[in-house]
């Protein structure tokens, strides 16, 4: 299969958007008031962290694919 240049990047744009967007919102869920109980955290921590960390892989595996296409692209 062959990506077009435009795909690979809205794929790639996906990727970096995805490291910019959840990092920053896992900092958020940390401090929250609502992931900590009794200095322990608390299930919507685990949830929310979850949540960001599948996130990053795919993410990350988008943006692999997005970078792999543009460069077969080039040539």
């Amino acid at each position: 299969m062959t990506l077009s240049r435009r795909t690979s990047l809205l794929l790639l744009a996906f990727g970096v958007w995805s490291w910019l967007l959840w990092p920053t919102f896992f900092r958020n869920i940390w401090v929250s008031e609502n992931s900590w109980q009794a200095g322990a955290p608390t299930p919507f921590l685990y949830v929310h962290f979850a949540i960001a960390a599948i996130s990053l892989v795919l993410g990350t595996a988008i943006g692999v694919l997005g970078w792999r296409g543009f460069r077969a692209s080039r040539s």
